[in-house]
This record gives structure tokens, sequence and C-alpha cells, in this order.
């Protein structure tokens, strides 16, 4: 009698999201709840100067830890996460840490973006209890996760390209405001840059 070996063969990931998916997560990705949401609070405490001077100073920070985060993963492609430089550079328990610390931070975003929509829903239904909007809003993420690949991405593409839109929106009436374009209003220009 011969030897029969079976092969398994483990079912390959398919590759669904398209070039325009993935530049417009990333793209969108970067425009997080805060800067909708919380911008008051720091234009109130800091000012329009010195909010501007922070969201500089953090995206030159971000800019340099990411620019080194592409050379890493340039210099060792894995298929894992960011963690996996920590273990292999620093010390095994500081990836493992590193890993747990990133889901945790998700875990909690998750969250503070369910908060924030809640919040953000009150103004304009104040009599609805917030509870319902959370409970809505993570119904929706479930589905958007439950759902195939390509319709992720798609849907992920349209949420991105809302958020891109709104900031472009916001700048484009922020310019307008400070040079007085608006019919019967008096140009701002810089005089409240440094104001709290």
């Amino acid at each position: 009698m011969g030897s029969e070996t079976k092969t398994t063969q483990a079912p390959a990931l398919r590759r669904e999201l398209k070039a325009r998916h993935l530049t417009m997560i990333a793209i969108g990705g970067s425009i997080g709840t805060g800067l909708f949401v919380a911008s008051g609070a720091t234009i109130s405490q800091a000012g329009p100067g010195g909010a501007l001077f922070s969201y500089i100073l953090i995206g030159l920070m971000v800019y340099f830890l990411m620019t080194s985060l592409g050379e890493l993963a340039a210099y060792m492609p894995v298929s894992g996460s960011f963690a996996t430089y920590g273990q292999n550079y620093v010390e095994e328990g500081f990836g493992f840490a590193l890993g747990w610390n990133y889901w945790y931070n998700w875990a909690v975003t998750i969250a503070v973006d369910l908060v924030a929509a809640q919040l953000v829903m009150n103004w304009w239904f104040p009599d609805t209890p917030g509870w319902i909007w959370s409970a809505l809003f993570l119904c929706v993420i479930f589905l958007l996760n439950y759902i195939s690949v390509k319709g992720f991405g798609e849907a992920e593409y349209w949420f991105s390209l809302i958020k891109v839109a709104t900031v472009i929106i916001f700048i484009i009436v922020g310019i307008m405001m400070i040079v007085g374009i608006f019919k019967g209003a008096q140009p701002v220009g810089l005089e409240q840059l440094d104001d709290r």
C-alpha cells in the first residue's frame, strides 16, 4: 500500500479593497472625532493662534513618527502590526504591551465615538434618550463590519469623503469670514488670533 498524504491548504485572503478605498480610508482616518467635537474647547482655552500652533506641533510629531514607522516597514515588512517591531527591536514584553495598549486604545475610541455621536444627535433631538443613539450607532458599526469587505470599503470611502469635504468647506467658510466676503460682515482679519 502506498502512503497517502493529505495536504490541507489554508484559505487565502482575497484583496477586495481598491486603491481608492485605501487612500480615502487613510485620509479620513486621520480626521478624528476630536477635530469636530473637541476643537471648540481647544479654541476657547488656547485661542485660535494657540490651537493652530498646537495642531501644527502635534502634526509635525506625528509626521516624524509615521515616516520612522514607514522606514521600519520598508526595511522589514511584516504581516503583523507595528507591535512586531517593538518585539523585535526592543524586547518581547514591550511588543506584547504595545499590542495590547493599541487594542485598548481602539476599544476606548469606539466608546468615545459612540458618546460623541450621542452628544451631536442630542443637539438636534434633545428629547431622545442618549443611549438610543449610542445603541443605534453601535448597530451601524457592527453591520458595517459584518458586511463584505467590498461593502465595508465602499461605506468607509463615502464616510471619509464626507469628512474630507466637511473640513474643506469649513476652511473655505473660515477664510471667507476672515476676509469679509459674507454680505454685511466686517472683515475679521487676524485680530482675534490671540483672543481667548
